[in-house]
């Protein structure tokens, strides 16, 4: 038995995807998985045990080079890819209308989401069974009962699996920091002089902070964080792999709201997520050591990307002058004492 995943984008969203997977393979432990997911992210299925081929897409490029796409065949070949298999099941967990076209290029028995629980209701046309999945439910916890409603297994009762934690066995807790501060909203960016004086806390404690990045912005970013003390490392650039080896081994991460602090949430690794225009109810990070920060403003989350509040609040944006560096600390040195108890 062979079932085609569709789920090509976002990190999150992929993240999200995995304990269905996991569910799916405890279920039918003879069934075999591709999986369709974007071109940045072909590591994430891979690191789980049940997948066999991962097929790349590449539509956020062909959605800016679409002519030079078809001039080389890319999205083409992708098509042929898709109906080289005979699939028992084709399950588009995403709910677009580009998942949707994958589904009806695949051949198999094609499930979704009915149209009154997909995000754009027309993808819904594109399936042989549309499920109705509550949209008052955690993202992780919808793909789930998706996949149980699709391949006729009972609805999992137990906490989620993401399956990837045993890609990475060789990686003991130490005692270093990660901040993910990179994110695309301004709204969801955490001022950098609070990152500046978390990193003064953290390194007054003793501790050593290691700063990712994945572009020049980013990277002037931690620059600046980093010429508070040489205890603070900015590394290389890494790929998605070596990130996931970095989180992995981490003490704790903070982060904003970016794909990344899903990846701690999948690995195990204790996380504090900072809110302030986003709501984390629906798709905040899920599984053990999570902690969620919320900015408590009167107009927060206010789900924008762009800060409209008129008035003065001293920092940008205005949400997070209620999650200052102090708040963040406090909760952060909770968080280690508890990682320290539990890895005596």
């Amino acid at each position: 038995m062979r079932t085609l995943i569709i789920k090509s984008s976002s990190l999150g969203d992929v993240l999200h995807t995995l304990p269905a997977v996991t569910d799916a393979a405890r279920h039918k432990p003879g069934m075999h998985f591709d999986w369709v997911v974007e071109e940045a992210f072909t590591e994430v299925p891979a690191w789980h045990a049940a997948i066999d081929d991962v097929i790349p897409v590449a539509i956020r490029r062909w959605k800016h080079q679409l002519l030079h796409a078809l001039r080389t065949g890319e999205p083409q070949a992708l098509v042929r890819r898709l109906r080289s298999h005979q699939y028992e099941h084709v399950i588009d967990a995403q709910g677009l209308i580009k998942s949707a076209v994958m589904a009806r290029c695949a051949r198999g028995t094609r499930s979704g989401l009915d149209r009154d629980s997909a995000r754009e209701p027309l993808a819904a046309r594109a399936y042989d069974h549309g499920f109705a999945i509550a949209r008052n439910q955690h993202a992780v916890q919808r793909v789930r009962q998706l996949f149980a409603a699709a391949l006729d297994d009972p609805v999992p009762q137990t906490p989620p699996d993401y399956g990837i934690k045993v890609h990475f066995p060789d990686r003991a807790r130490q005692s270093y920091l990660v901040f993910l501060h990179g994110t695309t909203w301004a709204t969801k960016h955490w001022p950098d002089d609070y990152w500046v004086r978390l990193a003064a806390m953290a390194t007054a404690a003793g501790r050593q902070v290691r700063i990712p990045w994945g572009n020049s912005l980013e990277q002037q970013r931690a620059e600046k964080i980093a010429a508070v003390s040489d205890a603070i490392e900015v590394m290389p650039r890494m790929s998605l792999g070596e990130l996931a080896a970095l989180i992995a081994a981490a003490g704790a991460v903070v982060g904003v709201d970016t794909g990344l602090v899903h990846l701690a949430a999948a690995l195990g690794t204790p996380c504090i997520t900072l809110y302030g225009s986003t709501d984390p109810g629906l798709i905040g990070t899920l599984g053990e050591s999570q902690l969620q920060l919320r900015a408590e403003f009167p107009c927060a989350p206010c789900q924008q990307r762009k800060c409209s509040y008129p008035d003065e609040a001293g920092v940008f944006p205005a949400c997070y002058s209620t999650l200052d560096p102090e708040r963040v600390w406090s909760a952060l040195e909770q968080v280690l004492v508890n990682v320290t108890v539990a890895s005596r």
